[in-house]
């Protein structure tokens, strides 16, 4: 029950923050909520089908660049195909470097990901493509119009706080029923077992490439959601760095649930801002990396199952205090016991000897 209602929780809470009135603090909530997606569409491949992935980044700047690339400089694009395309394209790169990078396992899996996508991000940092290393503008969000109807505006700060708010619930909700579906099923068995899916008939191939393309195609929604949000494209979405983040969001909140990635997300962007306050640290401010990493190594080494396995690991310590024996019990248990010869001789009853039996 819990797990079910913390998701409904949490998407109220953010629904009621919108109304903050601080502009800071909206913004950071957006960005929270986009990273949150990316996270989900990776935990999708570690924890759904134990694929750790260090080329993710790849999709994310994919969708962003599609949405700055695509969007007119004079006028917003349509949202009806301007999202499509940057989902497809994603995807597509997804299938064609996927279908190679899965041939391989472990760690070989691992460096061809992050080969992949080091090559996309220097085809956007050498090249003229998006403004090479410089970067793009994005200078309209798109707009859905319908007939001349338009529903909403993304231009609107709050309307489009809802709107990737309505995305990131939507990915959510998404992922809760592909881990409940046979598909999830399988993708279960290959993480713990791949030798006994095959054993049993399964070819865990297509599996793990359409888990492969799926969290590809969200991360790109995140990317592109991304772009709206700051209006501005670098190559640097797509580098190694935004790759090892969204993983350590996924680590630090725990691989084995959706709740999990979101809870990093949110420790691990809020930790980012704090050590970077220079309200709070003043000039050593710039420095943030180093508290950042120690603060990273210490909640890795005290929640080995990571922010959402906290509940449960504190179950486990007060069980184990409640079921440990009391300095009495200890006491009466190292107490010697005493020789089963002569207790037996003392406490058996008195016999009459029998007819021509000798007293003794």
């Amino acid at each position: 029950m819990l797990n079910r209602l913390l998701p409904i929780a949490a998407l109220l809470a953010l629904a009621v923050f919108s109304w903050s009135g601080s502009d800071y603090y909206t913004g950071l909530a957006i960005k929270i909520m986009i990273y949150g997606i990316f996270a989900l569409s990776l935990q999708l491949l570690v924890g759904g089908a134990g694929l750790v992935s260090l080329g993710h980044a790849a999709f994310f700047g994919i969708g962003a660049y599609v949405a700055a690339l695509l969007s007119p400089e004079s006028e917003a694009a349509g949202l009806w195909w301007l999202l499509p395309a940057a989902l497809l394209a994603a995807a597509a790169y997804a299938l064609a470097t996927g279908a190679l990078a899965l041939r391989t396992r472990g760690v070989y899996f691992i460096m061809v990901t992050l080969a992949f996508s080091q090559m996309a991000y220097y085809v956007f940092h050498d090249t003229k493509i998006g403004g090479g290393s410089d970067g793009i503008y994005l200078y309209f969000r798109p707009e859905l119009s319908l007939g001349g109807w338009l529903p909403f505006d993304l231009g609107d700060a709050r309307t489009f706080y809802f709107f990737v708010l309505a995305c990131l619930a939507l990915t959510w909700g998404f992922l809760a029923l592909l881990r409940r579906s046979p598909f999830g099923a399988a993708l279960a068995g290959i993480r713990i077992n791949e030798q006994r899916m095959r054993a049993a008939g399964y070819s865990t191939y297509p599996y793990k490439l359409a888990a492969y393309v799926i969290g590809a195609t969200l991360a790109s929604l995140a990317g592109f959601l991304f772009a709206l949000k700051d209006g501005f494209v670098t190559p640097e979405l797509l580098a190694w760095e935004q790759s090892g983040l969204v993983l350590l969001m996924v680590l630090l909140g725990g691989m084995g649930s959706l709740g999990g990635a979101v809870l990093g997300t949110v420790a691990l962007v809020l930790m980012q801002e704090l050590f970077q306050s220079q309200e709070i640290f003043g000039e050593y401010a710039r420095h943030w990396h180093l508290p950042l990493g120690v603060a990273i190594i210490a909640l890795v080494a005290l929640l080995p199952n990571g922010l959402a396995g906290l509940p449960a690991q504190l179950r486990q310590r007060r069980a184990a205090h409640v079921a440990a024996p009391g300095p009495d019990a200890d006491t009466a248990r190292a107490a010697p016991k005493p020789d089963a010869a002569h207790s037996s001789r003392q406490q058996a009853p008195a016999r009459l000897p029998i007819q021509g039996e000798p007293h003794v």
